[in-house]
C-alpha cells in the first residue's frame, strides 16, 4: 500500500503497525517512492556462542553456611 509523505508524517504509528501486521508500506512522495517500512527481525543468539565467554571459579557452587547467608541478607 502506498501512503503519500504528509500522510505519513501523520499517521506514522498506524503505518508501522501495518507495517508489523505483514502489510507492504510504500511512502511516497509526488507519485515517486521514497521508502518501504519492513519490520526488523529479531537477533537471536546462536546455542552456545557465549562457550568460554563465562568462567565459573572452583567452588561457586558450593552451599553457603547460615553465616553467610545472615551476612548476605541481613
Amino acid at each position: 500500500m502506498e501512503f503519500d509523505i504528509r500522510e505519513a508524517k501523520t499517521d506514522l504509528s498506524r503505518l508501522i503497525e501495518r507495517a508489523l501486521a505483514g502489510d507492504e508500506v510504500i511512502i511516497v512522495e509526488g507519485g515517486m517512492p521514497l521508502v518501504r517500512l519492513t519490520p526488523i527481525e529479531p537477533v537471536r543468539p546462536a546455542l552456545g556462542s557465549a562457550k568460554g565467554q563465562i568462567v565459573l571459579k572452583p567452588g561457586w557452587d558450593a552451599p553457603l553456611t547460615d553465616a553467610e547467608i545472615e551476612d548476605i541478607f541481613g
